[in-house]
């Protein structure tokens, strides 16, 4: 169960969480050591840490360019919201949609945003006809054809 209370993190914390997001598959005896804390103190804090839902898990992350998807679009949609039930039904098809890797929802024009993967531009306008276009409730489409990825950087600047 997730502790929603802000939690209040200390400079050992800190430095463990450092360490860790750099490197979490580390023996915890080099990650202790690293953090300049005991193994025994470093596992009680990411106990407490993973405890309290500060951190929520270690997760595989895959290329999926190395699979050969090369195309990424982020497209920006307004739903038609005379029905009640539109957000729903609308976000339980996306969903299903296999080559959809990020459901975004927002207040203000833009509804939601989904970022959509395929192989080449052949895949996704077969995608976007049979899949995209589909989608119950759609009220309006905007399409961001995705050209180069600055920065991602999932670590926090604890």
């Amino acid at each position: 169960m997730h502790n929603r209370e802000k939690f209040m993190l200390d400079d050992t914390d800190r430095r463990i969480l450092r360490q860790y997001q750099a490197a979490p598959d580390l023996p915890n005896t080099e990650l202790a050591e690293r953090a300049g804390v005991s193994p025994g103190t470093l596992w009680r804090r990411l106990e407490r840490m993973r405890a309290d839902g500060i951190i929520r898990g270690i997760r595989g992350i895959i290329d999926w360019r190395a699979l050969g998807y090369e195309v990424e679009v982020s497209l920006r949609f307004t739903l038609d919201k005379t029905q009640r039930t539109a957000f729903d039904e609308f976000l339980a098809a996306a969903r299903e949609v296999p080559e959809v890797t990020e459901i975004q929802t927002f207040l203000g024009k833009v509804d939601v945003r989904l970022y959509v993967i395929a192989r080449d531009m052949a895949h996704y306008q077969q995608v976007y006809r049979r899949r995209i276009l589909t989608l119950p409730h759609i009220a309006d489409i905007e399409a961001l054809m995705h050209v180069a990825r600055i920065k991602t950087e999932e670590r926090l600047p604890v």
